[in-house]
């Protein structure tokens, strides 16, 4: 059959629906068309949904699964799956399970032999990343990094040779602890951008490497404001071999006496060799011994 001619919602199927990240003209047509169609609406939170449905003037029944009452309300759900009905479920924002709840319904649906029908729409990380201009054939999701220094840092170090692509969500009151041991743990040239409401009114994009980024959030309060994506380079072998052993030698007797930045300078110029490259090798090597240290 032409999926053109296809009933809207069919029965006894859970549709995970993605809603606006911001901009509500990001919705999709076939989101709309399930929303307004569907038996139940599985909610995270009614109220914030409810805005949205008045706004495209649906009228549906709702109910709340959060991360406090999925595991509890998922043999409801499933019950009422198996009688027929039709649900979907969404998050405030952006596509379901993605840092939002529905892992535990969605698992016990596809054991229990329930229909499930992913609708595709908008995500803030793939929303971010498609802007980055780093790497995106290969990956690496992360979610939230932990809220205490200790455990940040380790997963930080956990992850400082990672080649992928990394992203991360951040919120307003941890940017700067995160940006902070970013920095230490990785080095400061370790680049990343930092996505900030987007979709929305105020969306900034900003790429820098993380030291400087640092100092550029911390400049305006208002750079640290709103919902956060940070997605950041993977790690790459220093690339010592394209570096003459007198340049790195000459850099390490001038790091002795002087900044970093101005023994690269002197290094590079006595050997004709990149600033950059000299400045780059040796933040990648603080950085590895650093990860090295702390494991």
């Amino acid at each position: 059959m032409n999926q053109l001619n296809r009933a809207v919602v069919t029965t006894s199927t859970l549709y995970v629906v993605p809603t606006p990240i911001g901009n509500l003209g990001d919705i999709t047509q076939r989101a709309l068309e399930v929303l307004k169609h569907v038996d139940l609406i599985a909610a995270e939170d009614t109220r914030h949904t409810g805005l949205l449905l008045q706004h495209f003037a649906i009228n549906a029944r709702m109910f709340a699964l959060h991360d406090h009452n999925e595991q509890q309300k998922a043999d409801q759900l499933i019950a009422q799956l198996q009688q027929g009905l039709s649900i979907a479920l969404v998050s405030d924002a952006g596509t379901p399970l993605i840092n939002d709840p529905g892992y535990h319904v969605v698992r016990r649906c596809r054991e229990a032999g329930v229909n499930v029908v992913p609708l595709p729409g908008p995500c803030a990380a793939i929303t971010a990343l498609s802007a980055a201009g780093l790497p995106s054939d290969r990956f690496c999701y992360e979610g939230f990094l932990p809220a205490k220094s200790k455990g940040r840092r380790d997963v930080l170090r956990d992850l400082a040779q990672e080649p992928r692509t990394l992203i991360f969500y951040e919120s307003t009151h941890r940017l700067l602890d995160s940006l902070e041991d970013m920095t230490e743990v990785w080095g400061a040239g370790r680049y990343v951008v930092l996505a900030r409401e987007l979709t929305k009114t105020w969306e900034s994009i900003q790429g820098m490497p993380v030291g400087e980024l640092l100092a550029w959030v911390r400049e305006d309060e208002t750079r640290r404001r709103g919902e956060m994506v940070l997605i950041v380079e993977g790690y790459h072998k220093p690339a010592d071999d394209s570096l003459p052993p007198e340049a790195l030698r000459t850099l390490a007797l001038l790091q002795k006496e002087l900044p970093l930045k101005k023994a690269a300078a002197l290094a590079a110029e006595i050997h004709d060799v990149k600033k950059n490259a000299l400045y780059r090798y040796i933040l990648e090597q603080n950085a590895l011994e650093q990860a090295k240290d702390g494991a």
